[in-house]
């Protein structure tokens, strides 16, 4: 199995922090974490993770990246 869920992409992001990232870092780590999201979905396919919540959490949280980075491009 993979060992994608040590890793920290999948901490939950608050908005506090998301909010004080730029926007070049904002899409980088927007495209980290749907990597990262697609790997685990794919390994969890495969063989169930031993926290399937991580998958809510990192859908979250690229949900949350996302929402932010719209955000800043209307204003």
């Amino acid at each position: 199995m993979l060992e994608i869920t040590k890793h920290n992409l999948f901490d939950i992001m608050k908005q506090s922090e998301i909010k004080e990232l730029s926007v070049a870092e904002l899409q980088e780590k927007l495209s980290e974490t749907r990597r990262s999201y697609s790997e685990m979905k794919l390994a969890h396919a495969i063989s169930p993770l031993e926290n399937p919540i991580q998958l809510r959490s990192a859908r979250r949280t690229v949900a949350r990246i996302a929402t932010e980075l719209t955000k800043r491009e209307l204003q």
